[in-house]
């Protein structure tokens, strides 16, 4: 496997940037300020040059605004969010809607691939790559996507930007589900999270070499991209084991993957820069929560805080 050729990137990490803080959501339309980006843009530029950002509201139309206004050395992976467009009956969290709903979703999808497009071609110097909706396919997702509607959405964006395309989603659908969505793409972006499926730290990166490695032979010479990879440091045991989860435990498998990434070449997008408190259940320990290198308060967790001593003396004084 080797990095995307068409995106003809020089080396660097990248990482998944979702800049949300206590009492922000995109659920509740409620975004980050410019000046808080900025303070998380100066913090993730010490080691990071790619970002991938996940919609196109306000929040990544300031990230993008920063990173020119500010001359700062980021390259984007730009997304859509696409909404549900069809009930998912076997969604345990939800994804059933009234045909209402469907509709308006339809609705907002359209408008927000226009936001992609728009916002690709106005950033086209910052934005290396846009993705066409994010974990819409797979079989437990909550805003379920026909296949049909995906190929016909990264068509329409396709004739309309000069950048590649792609969409991101859980390796398994990759296998199977998506074989006619393959020949769209420019490239293939999976996720991997040896956590979920319980793996034990130490089997994790030899399951997620698996887990690529089984979408990669069935495509030979596509290009592939790992868009998220990470290890949740907290659980209240739903869907991760508590004691699976933990700092020392994130440490561990950053280390491999990118021990893997540089030695391999394939690119790998570390899911995420910082905890979202706004994600999952009332309940403070809930899992998706807690998947970033650095708090909701920005404080590097262990993973990185050698790298990042004066935010950790910063936060003790």
């Amino acid at each position: 496997m080797r990095m995307a050729p068409m995106l003809s990137l020089k080396p660097g990490n990248a990482i998944c940037y979702s800049g949300y803080r206590h009492g922000q959501s995109p659920d509740q339309q409620s975004y980050p300020s410019l000046d808080e980006i900025r303070q998380d843009l100066l913090i993730l530029q010490k080691n990071w040059r790619y970002l991938r950002l996940y919609d196109c509201t306000p929040h990544a139309q300031r990230v993008l605004q920063v990173i020119r206004q500010d001359g700062l050395d980021f390259q984007v992976m730009l997304g859509a969010y696409l909404g549900p467009e069809m009930n998912n009956f076997g969604c345990p969290w939800g994804g059933t809607y009234s045909e209402e709903q469907l509709e308006l979703g339809m609705d907002a999808n359209a408008a927000e691939l226009e936001r992609l497009i728009a916002l690709a071609g106005q950033y086209r110097d910052i934005v290396f790559s846009v993705a066409v909706g994010n974990e819409a396919t797979v079989d437990w997702t909550d805003h379920f996507v026909p296949v049909s509607q995906m190929i016909d959405y990264v068509r329409r964006v396709k004739q309309r930007v000069t950048q590649p395309v792609t969409f991101c989603e859980n390796y398994v659908p990759w296998q199977y589900k998506l074989r006619e969505l393959v020949a769209e793409v420019d490239f293939i972006s999976v996720h991997t999270y040896p956590v979920w499926e319980y793996k034990h730290v130490h089997e994790a990166l030899a399951y997620t070499k698996d887990n690529v490695e089984s979408v990669a032979r069935l495509y030979p010479g596509k290009p592939i991209v790992i868009t998220e990879a990470g290890w949740a440091t907290n659980s209240n045991g739903r869907g991760i084991q508590p004691h699976n989860s933990s700092q020392e435990l994130q440490a561990i498998y950053y280390q491999d993957l990118m021990d893997w990434s540089r030695q391999s070449g394939i690119m790998i997008f570390v899911f995420e820069a910082f905890d979202e408190p706004w994600k999952g259940s009332a309940d403070p320990m809930e899992p998706e929560k807690h998947w970033g290198l650095f708090t909701v308060d920005r404080r590097p967790k262990l993973v990185m805080r050698e790298l990042y001593a004066e935010l950790e003396m910063a936060s003790i004084a």
